[in-house]
């Protein structure tokens, strides 16, 4: 572990900049992906949300490098419960199924527990709006292929709009729209 990486991180903020500057340090120096990765699958970490925060940033550069850490990521998905890690790692999630429609990317076992994880995080009756629009797109995304997830998908956007935010509304509305289509 690259300690002063670590200490970067423990120190860092949510501010864009701070996080902008310590995923270009991993953009630069890839060899300090593990040691992100490390510290964001480390839910016993204080810190393990900010290391999701810059993970973001780096898979929105490159997804690919996600691809050899992919079943550890996926068995994490379940396990975060900080709303910060949670609107980042589905963010990533968003991500990964996205490059999945143009070069496969995930194993169907990627696929079904990123589904599950997106449908979790959308039926949190305490989940932020953030991670819900994103997971609502992933599965809408996913839902190209597997025939069951726009029914079901359907059902819960159009359930729980009435519950929730403009912003969260928005978003069912634009998915709802475009499952029609």
């Amino acid at each position: 572990m690259d300690q002063q990486f670590y200490n970067s991180i423990v120190n860092s903020t949510a501010h864009r900049p701070i996080r902008d500057l310590l995923s270009g340090q991993v953009l630069d120096n890839p060899e300090l992906l593990p040691d992100l990765l490390h510290i964001a699958f480390d839910k016993k970490d204080n810190s393990y949300h900010k290391a999701c925060w810059i993970l973001e940033l780096v898979m929105e550069a490159k997804i690919e490098w996600l691809a050899p850490h992919l079943d550890d990521f996926c068995i994490m998905l379940s396990t975060y419960t900080h709303e910060g890690a949670i609107r980042s790692i589905s963010k990533i999630c968003l991500f990964a199924v996205t490059r999945h429609q143009k070069q496969h990317l995930l194993s169907a076992k990627h696929s079904e527990q990123i589904t599950e994880a997106c449908f979790d995080w959308l039926i949190d009756p305490n989940g932020k709006v953030a991670a819900k629009a994103y997971a609502m797109r992933a599965l809408f995304l996913i839902g190209k292929k597997e025939d069951w997830i726009y029914p079901e998908l359907q059902r819960i956007l159009s359930e729980d709009s009435v519950k929730h935010t403009a912003a969260y509304k928005g978003a069912a509305k634009d998915i709802l729209r475009r499952i029609t289509l």
